[in-house]
């Protein structure tokens, strides 16, 4: 055992033994400051017969305080608090002993305030200069410590500032803090001086050769953030965030700045859900997932285990994604009952098997084609999958009675001019036309783009990124909803939660945002500056693309719901016979690889005088 650890295993005795010598030095040095530093023999024969009493007083009240256990070098004002209580008390516990045994009889009446203050000083004293010692004169790790400015001087930004200095290994240096608070200009927190605001980034990187940025705002949005970025287009200057609060509250991440990832471009607010309502229609079910390996149905699978579903089917055509995930379930949730099944939801005997074998209460329909380029040029498998694939499961879901069945639907279901935004409307269309003759509750929820999803321009950017360029834009003036993955599966389960069946469910996707404004900032993330390390290229819009998406259709009033963030669309009523007459005829024509009458039939079927 080396001598570090001899001294943490009796660090508890070393304390109190500490203790115990600056209470006995404290009540000596009142003596010496009360009679000049010149002490007889009787003053000494009063300390020798009234300091047991005064130890026993003291190291009890001071164990009472918790002033043995905690560590010194993060002393805090917390400390002085507890251990000003600790005094204040046992001097009005001394007094009265005094006064009973020795009836203040040649015992001077100020020993007891110089008593109080000294062992004060002494008690916080030896915390404040073990936290000094370690933060002042702390030996660097690495040969060059690296020269950091904290953008936010607020709560964040101080945590930051503490987490520097007492983390050995961080083996940074704090220069200095930025806020858009000019009355806080030349202002100094702990020491560190706020050197100016955040149009000041660039010239105070310069002046003081700062290596990096850390933003430390965890309550900002998303426009706040890019703004912040967008000053940091420095060559060679790291950026880094400190992530959300609320995050680091419920133990999911540390009080520590990572990097910037793009949802902190969104800056979207945490998440609450109604965990007691979804447990209710999760806890103890069968819950099937379709397109479970892809990024929607995977983030669904991992939020639906913390409701204790009895079992959770992986239903997905790609087998790697499904294999990777099983891997996942393994490792991470042992206790979880899971299946996987490869197949595809065209397959009609396929789904009678699952649904009889497993009979599922709960469905999340995840699995479509959603590639708008690519749906105008294959229209016949869009139709296949979106359409017919759906229908499937849905008459499925209602003939082996599931409870409710949740269809992740699109945006671009809103007005569509596109293959694919037609498909997926005339699927809501199919669910909604169900939902009014089933026991089964129906329902579809809509959002727009999900950001670093498997489908988003942000993996085609960082990939045409890391290649050198350049980036590709289709316009200029091009704007999309985007939510992050988490954030669009838990309003999903919480969307599933409140159906009663046939709604239209649309997730607050909050500010539209520029593509080009997302694309200049993710190449800024990797330390490159736009158009001179990495050029933007526009290609013009594909078929099928619109320059901004819309949420409701224009016959739908939004109505609020229970969640802040989800709101419910009333749709307009249509003829149920004539949808299914048409969903037949388009079938044939898929059938009979017409791609031409397929893009007309699916037009009749979405205008109002086609139904």
């Amino acid at each position: 055992m080396n001598f570090k650890n001899r001294i943490l295993k009796f660090r508890r005795l070393i304390i109190v033994a500490t203790h115990l010598a600056l209470v006995i030095c404290a009540y000596i040095l009142a003596f010496y400051l009360r009679f000049d530093f010149k002490i007889d023999s009787s003053h000494w024969q009063v300390i020798l017969k009234t300091l047991p009493i005064l130890v026993c007083v003291k190291m009890v009240i001071l164990g009472y305080f918790g002033l043995y256990s905690g560590l010194w070098r993060y002393a805090s004002i917390d400390d002085i608090w507890r251990i000003l209580k600790a005094n204040v008390l046992s001097m009005l516990c001394f007094i009265p002993v005094i006064a009973f045994f020795y009836t203040f009889s040649g015992f001077p009446r100020s020993i007891f305030a110089l008593d109080c203050v000294l062992s004060f000083c002494l008690v916080s004293g030896i915390r404040f200069v073990t936290r000094l010692f370690r933060e002042k004169f702390r030996p660097a790790i690495g040969n060059k410590q690296k020269r950091v400015i904290i953008v936010g001087a607020g709560e964040a930004g101080v945590m930051v500032l503490r987490e520097a200095r007492n983390n050995l290994k961080a083996n940074i240096e704090i220069i200095g803090f930025i806020d858009d608070d000019r009355n806080k200009k030349n202002l100094r927190i702990q020491g560190v001086s706020i050197l100016g605001t955040c149009s000041d980034i660039h010239s105070v990187v310069e002046k003081y050769g700062i290596d990096e940025v850390i933003i430390a705002i965890p309550s900002a949005k998303g426009e706040v953030i890019r703004g912040i970025i967008s000053y940091c287009h420095i060559p060679s200057v790291r950026v880094r965030i400190v992530p959300g609060l609320q995050k680091i509250i419920n133990g999911d991440l540390e009080v520590k700045p990572r990097d910037v990832k793009p949802e902190d471009l969104l800056g979207r607010e945490t998440v609450n859900i109604n965990e007691k309502e979804i447990k209710g229609y999760l806890s103890g079910k069968v819950v099937l997932i379709t397109g479970a390996g892809g990024s929607i149905g995977s983030a669904l699978c991992r939020q639906i285990v913390n409701f204790s579903p009895r079992e959770i089917l992986l239903f997905d055509h790609n087998e790697n994604n499904v294999y990777y995930l099983g891997i996942e379930f393994l490792t991470k949730y042992p206790q979880i009952k899971f299946r996987t099944i490869i197949g595809d939801i065209k397959d009609i005997g396929l789904l009678k098997s699952v649904f009889s074998l497993y009979k599922p209460h709960v469905v999340f329909h995840a699995a479509a084609h959603k590639h708008v380029p690519l749906m105008e040029e294959n229209p016949i498998a869009a139709v296949k999958n979106n359409i017919i694939g759906s229908r499937n499961l849905i008459y499925a879901a209602d003939h082996y009675r599931a409870e409710r069945f949740i269809l992740i639907s699109t945006d671009k279901a809103v007005n569509p001019t596109s293959v694919m935004g037609i498909t997926k409307r005339i699927a809501e269309m199919i669910l909604q036309s169900k939902a009014k003759i089933s026991k089964t509750k129906f329902m579809a929820v809509r959002f727009g783009n999900v950001l670093g999803s498997d489908g988003s321009v942000v993996p085609l950017f960082k990939k045409q990124i890391e290649e050198g360029g350049p980036v590709t834009l289709t316009h200029p003036e091009v704007r999309r909803y985007f939510m992050s993955i988490n954030e669009a599966s838990q309003l999903v389960l919480q969307a599933g939660g409140m159906g009663k069946s046939g709604e239209i469910f649309i997730l607050d996707m909050g500010e539209q945002i520029k593509i080009i404004d997302l694309a200049r900032e993710l190449i800024t993330l990797y330390g490159l500056v736009p158009e001179e390390d990495i050029k933007i290229k526009f290609i013009g819009l594909r078929p099928g693309e619109k320059l901004f998406e819309e949420t409701l259709l224009n016959s739908e009033k939004d109505k609020a719901t229970k969640s802040d963030k989800i709101y419910i669309s009333q749709a307009d009523n249509f003829d149920l016979v004539s949808l299914r007459k048409k969903v037949r005829e388009l079938e044939k024509s898929a059938n009979l690889m017409d791609g031409r009458a397929i893009v007309r039939k699916m037009k009749e079927i979405i205008s109002r005088n086609g139904l």
